[in-house]
């Protein structure tokens, strides 16, 4: 009888054995499929679900398209030291504003701009100017004191037409 239960506490011990292996293998197989199912889910998420989008882009009215003002021409020569040749700049610019119907109310702020732009303009000097970084300061600065000119309308940008340092 001893050996009897000898022999089942052995398969008893076996089957307690093969219940983890089978626990293991049964979470290997539940961690396949949810990786399965999650590249699929991913799949569909990023190449099949076209349509939905384009419902969406065709509820969304499109863009306005922004106006431009020209500002006249400047010429203005550059400060320079005492005795070095003088230098001349000019300039072509245009204003971006965020809608058409601000074209008309700029207009007759456009000699406040336009002496705003010279006095400014008038005090840089050559080396000022030099590179891209220079004619990008030249924008910011330009971009700045045009939306305190005409307040509370906003320009978005100064655009250069020309930029010539002669």
């Amino acid at each position: 009888m001893a050996e009897n239960e000898a022999e089942g506490g052995a398969a008893a011990e076996g089957a307690e054995a093969a219940a983890p292996k089978n626990k293991l293998k049964l979470i290997i197989m539940a961690v396949g499929l949810l990786a399965v199912l999650g590249g699929g889910a991913a799949t569909w998420f990023f190449f099949f679900r076209h349509g939905d989008d384009e419902h969406h882009a065709e509820a969304a009215p499109p863009p306005k398209p922004p106006a431009f003002v020209d500002v006249p021409d400047m010429m203005v020569n550059l400060a320079g030291a005492p005795g070095e040749r003088v230098q001349y700049l000019r300039l072509k610019i245009v204003l971006e504003l965020k809608e058409e119907k601000q074209i008309e109310a700029i207009k007759p702020t456009m000699p406040r701009v336009t002496d705003i732009f010279q006095t400014y303009v008038r005090e840089l000097r050559p080396s000022d100017l030099n590179g891209s970084a220079g004619i990008f300061r030249l924008k910011e600065e330009l971009t700045k004191r045009v939306n305190a000119a005409v307040a509370p309308i906003q320009v978005s940008a100064v655009l250069f037409k020309e930029v010539v340092v002669q």
